[in-house]
């Protein structure tokens, strides 16, 4: 197992075969086994097969070609609906709208979907994880008619692999390892730590295709500027707000 982890790749090209029925259940059983707060589950997965469905979600990731082209989109979705029903049901009352129990919730979701993960490669598939989920989560959550209470957390894209990518970089293992308390770093060690990330020929060339001096630049500058952070936090904040997350 460990050993399948150090080999994990991104995959964006599927093969068009389909993912057995049986085999995708065991996957998501196996994924459902996931650690979860108080044993509350507090997430919901969205599957979506049809052309249509991922024509329609295609739009909220930046129209990124996998989406459409794998045969599974898994939408991960925190969700406090479903407990809150039950509550109810029980004569309980929930007081689960406020902004720590969205994290609860969302934190149970990337857990499961880190499962799936697993699960998923282990049988031989391939997946990738599509960062803009919660870009536009306003639109993800008209388009999947997710209930108040229920927010979109992050994506997986599923299917057999068509390609064998070479692995992205990783920091050293000395750089995200703190013993006992947090160790500060020195210039010297953000240097040291950074330096084959920056020297790698994919990241070299993606420095030269932005017009950009430094590799940070391109975070910086192009692919996570704070005008965009600052547009979609508003837009998830608005999002959580309409969902019922905000009433602390």
């Amino acid at each position: 197992m460990v050993n399948q982890l150090l080999e994990h790749r991104t995959i964006r090209k599927y093969k068009p075969d389909v993912v057995e029925e049986d085999l995708f259940n065991k996957v998501l059983e196996a994924g459902c086994r996931a650690s979860t707060t108080g044993n509350m589950q507090l997430y919901s997965i969205i599957v979506t097969r049809s052309d249509e469905g991922k024509k329609a979600l295609a739009p909220c990731h930046f129209n990124q070609p996998m989406v459409v082209n794998a045969p599974i989109v898994l939408t991960f979705c925190a969700d406090f609906n479903r407990f809150n029903l039950w509550c109810k049901l029980n004569n309980a009352e929930p007081g689960y709208d406020n902004f720590l129990s969205f994290m609860t919730a969302a934190i149970d979701s990337l857990l499961v979907a880190q499962n799936v993960t697993i699960a998923a490669e282990s049988e031989g598939l391939g997946v990738c994880y599509v960062g803009t989920t919660t870009y536009l989560a306003g639109k993800i959550i008209d388009i999947l008619k997710l209930p108040f209470g229920v927010v979109p957390i992050t994506t997986l894209t599923v299917g057999w692999p068509d390609e064998h990518p070479e692995q992205v970089d990783r920091l050293p293992l000395n750089a995200v390892v703190h013993q006992e308390t947090y160790a500060d770093y020195s210039r010297e060690e953000i240097i040291r730590y950074y330096s084959e990330k920056e020297n790698r020929p994919d990241n070299l060339k993606f420095v030269s295709e932005n017009s950009k001096e430094t590799l940070a630049q391109v975070f910086t500058d192009i692919r996570y500027k704070k005008s965009d952070n600052v547009a979609f936090s508003k837009m998830l904040l608005e999002v959580l707000i309409r969902q019922g997350f905000m009433n602390q």
